[in-house]
């Protein structure tokens, strides 16, 4: 690629409008997150202004607030002074002005600033992409909504580091700009690599089902030319970014010794997934995902993958699908899961030896294959991230609007039905399983019969559920999802992943927007939680016991998590231990409580 035209979307109009929006963001986040105390400005109606802590700087802006302390704040209206100098807002120097109050150490701090123009940088580029129209995009298919998002999490600041990728590799691999991509394939010995698969399915199956006869062909060709056997080795998808990066360099002893080889790409076309590291196919859509590792920086974890971790993936998978067939109140509900059928992973003998078991270099060569949503839909029905309900087009219109709007139901009947298909078996798994999920809009897929929400799908199973009970019977192969997290942190899977972390935000487009009203949003909320409590009366000790009805809950803040450590935020093993509280937040359901 030309060099200028590499960066041909870092035009003054595209920064400065980035850094608005995000200097935006991170006020209203951490003001919630009360790292920044905003005080209301003297004669001005609902104006706030935050001050550095030695005076010099100052930032006003308009805001209305709403339930859970959420700050909907006026972009436009900021205004950024220094020693009485008005100056445009810039995200960097915010980070800087506000190093102390957030609590951004010398070590964290040039990272994070790196990880902040990374996400300018990006926004810079879906603006200067075509506007989209939520309208539009509320009628789109699964995959143009998927890389049609621009926000990325909505309570991160800083949301799209993906330290790592150049110019040009961000061109060519991330999710917004919806390049096709070709894997790698890559041949391991058996003897230093291990595979893992469902039940019904073997080694054999799998890959026929990915690689047509032809390829497998030429790759077993290639191996034949070098006197080795393609049946004595795994095959190993990867993802280009690592291959050149990493893999081609830093496991050159395993490719010098033949213990990997490289086979080239494969024939399928690929769009990376809003976690960067997935991708789905597109040239056969009915063809598993597959997850690759990524050894890129990005929202406070390294996205490598573990060969250990991911040898139990699929019996977690298969533990918690028999799970939810099991059970009639999760049938009911239409949940499914897409499960994560295979995985595969190299074993590196020295950087083991060297390493434990959180370094990325025991996370740099692995894979797994996750099941497509799509051959299970039924005629008419389509597919969006539930990450689109936050989305907000380049006017500020929202896609869940337009979708209430495109449906035909009364904007309260919509929110119920939704909420039923997602709110519901969160609430039945943690009640009835201790069992709770990562449920937030990247990890859940909506099915849509039209503009409708008919059920959901979660996804990301093996790395991001945990049974909260360190004495739960769970089968050996699963043990891993076992934690031992307090009484009063399990609710919080509840108040904090889908109340505070997702549906505030949804709270305050729709009331933003005149859609309906607060009181309406979470009256609506309430009514779903009392009506599945009403259908499980056998569990009432357990409402008690973890009251979603409670007045307050405690603040769980994202935030602090990656500024205290943007390496390695929370260890998934033992996810309570990392937790970053900040008082208590008043619970927007309190006053719909039934009546006892």
């Amino acid at each position: 690629m030309n060099p200028t035209d590499a960066v041909a979307h870092l035009r003054p109009e595209h920064w400065d409008r980035a850094n608005r929006l995000l200097v935006r963001k991170a006020l209203a986040e951490f003001s919630h997150e009360r790292l920044l105390h905003p005080e209301p400005v003297p004669g001005l109606a609902d104006h706030f202004a935050v001050r550095s802590d030695d005076g010099a700087v100052e930032y006003r802006f308009r805001a209305r607030l709403f339930a859970l302390d959420h700050w909907q704040i006026d972009a436009e209206s900021i205004i950024r002074h220094r020693d009485g100098a008005q100056l445009p807002p810039d995200a960097v120097d915010f980070c800087i002005e506000f190093a102390g109050p957030l609590g951004l150490s010398a070590q964290i701090l040039p990272v994070y600033l790196e990880e902040i123009t990374s996400t300018l940088a990006g926004t810079a580029y879906k603006l200067a992409a075509p506007p989209v129209g939520a309208a539009e995009l509320a009628k789109a298919d699964f995959q143009e909504i998927e890389t049609g998002m621009t926000e990325g999490h909505p309570c991160f600041v800083a949301n799209n580091g993906r330290l790592g990728f150049g110019v040009h590799e961000y061109r060519a691999y991330a999710p917004e700009a919806a390049r096709p991509v070709r894997l790698i394939w890559l041949a391991a010995a058996r003897e230093h690599s291990v595979f893992t698969c469902a039940d019904d399915l073997d080694y054999e199956r799998l890959i026929a089902g990915e690689l047509d006869e032809a390829t497998r062909n030429r790759f077993a060709a290639s191996m034949a030319e070098l006197g080795l056997d393609l049946a004595d080795h795994h095959l190993i998808p990867v993802h280009p970014w690592q291959w050149w990066h990493k893999l081609a360099v830093t496991f050159a002893g395993e490719l010098a010794s033949r213990r990997l080889v490289v086979l080239g790409e494969g024939p399928d076309s690929y769009l990376a997934q809003q976690s960067i590291r997935t991708f789905f196919n597109v040239t056969a859509p009915e063809k598993h995902y597959v997850k690759t590792a990524l050894s890129v920086l990005n929202m406070g974890f390294m996205r490598g993958l573990s060969a250990a971790y991911m040898e139990a993936t699929p019996a977690i998978n298969d533990w918690l699908a028999a799970l939810i067939a099991g059970d009639e109140l999760l049938r009911a509900t239409g949940l499914t899961i897409i499960r994560e059928r295979a995985a595969v992973g190299y074993r590196h003998r020295q950087y083991e030896a060297a390493t434990d078991r959180y370094s990325p270099y025991r996370k740099m060569l692995a894979a797994l294959w996750r099941e497509s949503p799509v051959p299970g839909l039924a005629a008419g029905q389509r597919l969006a991230t539930m990450a689109s309900l936050l989305h907000l087009d380049r006017d500020g219109r929202s896609l869940a609007a337009a979708l209430i709007a495109d449906s035909g139901q009364a904007p309260g009947v919509w929110l119920r039905q939704y909420l039923d298909a997602y709110l519901t078996p969160l609430l039945h798994c943690l009640y009835a399983y201790d069992l709770a999920f990562m449920p937030h809009g990247e990890n859940v897929i909506l099915v849509l019969d039209g503009s409708r929400v008919q059920r959901v799908i979660f996804k990301d199973i093996a790395e991001e559920i945990v049974v909260m009970d360190a004495q739960a019977d769970l089968p050996a192969a699963v043990a891993r999802i076992r934690a031992d997290i307090p009484d009063d942190e399990k609710v919080l899977c509840v108040f904090t992943d889908v109340f505070d972390c997702f549906l505030r935000f949804l709270s305050a487009t729709l009331v933003t927007e005149e859609v309906l009203t607060e009181e309406t949003f979470w009256r609506t909320v309430a009514d779903c939680v009392a009506d599945y409590q009403r259908r499980a009366p056998h569990l009432a000790d357990r409402f008690r016991r973890y009251d979603l009805f409670a007045g307050t809950f405690a603040l769980s803040c994202l935030n602090r998590l990656q500024l205290r450590n943007n390496q390695q935020m929370v260890d998934l093993a033992d996810p309570s231990a990392a937790l970053q509280f900040a008082g208590e937040l008043a619970n927007p359901i309190a006053r719909f409580a039934p009546s006892a």
